[in-house]
């Protein structure tokens, strides 16, 4: 066997990692998917309960729906895909597509969103400075082009980068949207082939796997991923749920990307979760606090 599974800190996600590289870049599919591109993914998505899949460097990501237990069917979808492997069948050859990059501003005016017209993670990858971006090529090259950027997020199909005071957006925007063009479109890796993916925490802080989360947790995470997580994502940021103090009825969460020291980011929580918290698990929570704003 060729092909063994890894969990993900998603719980309806599995990776399914290869022995080999099968693409450079990035490919998601689901349920509309033609799927043309993948005679891997045009098998997987005829089963009822698989959502969407992603590829990428060497492994194959499979989101199920909840009611499906992964062993229950880990071994077999391990098999279909040994199989596709062994059948050099994961993708199909492809022709190049043009890749492009256009740049967005966010609220926070320190940070600026560049998003592709290609998957680049399928996983948060979150460094906060020059010395700890080892792993991904992307980053080492972006810090040493330009020495005024402070924090490098990416995600998806975005790169969320945040700057310090010596310069402005409005004189270097385009020129790093050419820069990480060019990187792309020549191939350049964004992370390497066995990066590990983890979150950069305060050290006072500890992660709680989701699988530990309390039933409360686990309605917060659920609010998040439905209400606010969308509008974060297209703001270049992201927002985590840490934990929830029962004793305080505070909510914790962790601020990433662009939504890390952007200045409106008090009154998003206040506001915006903190509203929807309230009216959603009326006299369950109380607060939100950020862990490391």
């Amino acid at each position: 066997m060729r092909v063994h599974e890894e969990i993900t800190p998603n719980n309806n996600v599995m990776k399914f990692v290869c022995d080999v590289t099968l693409t450079q870049g990035g490919v998601e599919f689901d349920k509309d998917s033609t799927a043309s591109e993948s005679p891997l993914a045009q098998v997987l998505l005829t089963i009822p309960f698989i959502n969407k899949i992603f590829i990428t460097a060497n492994f194959v990501a499979i989101e199920k729906i909840d009611s499906i237990d992964w062993a229950d069917v880990v071994d077999d979808l391990k098999e279909i895909i040994n199989d596709h492997l062994e059948e050099d069948a994961i993708l199909a050859p492809m022709k190049k597509a043009p890749i492009s990059i256009y740049a967005e501003m966010t609220p926070n005016p320190a940070a600026m969103k560049f998003v592709s017209t290609t998957m680049l993670a399928p996983e948060i990858i979150e460094i906060k400075s020059k010395d700890k971006a080892a792993g991904v090529p992307l980053a080492v090259a972006i810090y040493k082009e330009y020495p005024f950027i402070e924090e490098i997020f990416i995600v998806d199909n975005y790169i969320s980068l945040t700057k310090n005071d010596s310069e402005d957006w409005s004189l270097w925007a385009m020129d790093v949207r050419s820069f990480i063009t060019h990187y792309i479109q020549a191939g350049g890796p964004i992370f390497e082939e066995f990066y590990e993916f983890t979150t950069e925490v305060p050290e006072h802080v500890t992660i709680k796997p989701q699988e530990e989360f309390s039933s409360v947790e686990q309605q917060i995470k659920a609010i998040l991923d439905e209400y606010v997580q969308p509008a974060v994502a297209n703001d270049g940021g992201n927002i985590e749920l840490i934990e929830f103090d029962e004793e305080t009825r505070t909510a914790k969460m962790l601020l990433q990307g662009a939504c890390s020291g952007c200045p409106s980011s008090t009154a998003t929580l206040k506001n915006g979760i903190e509203g929807i918290l309230k009216q959603m698990l009326p006299d369950v929570v109380d607060n939100v606090e950020a862990v490391n704003g």
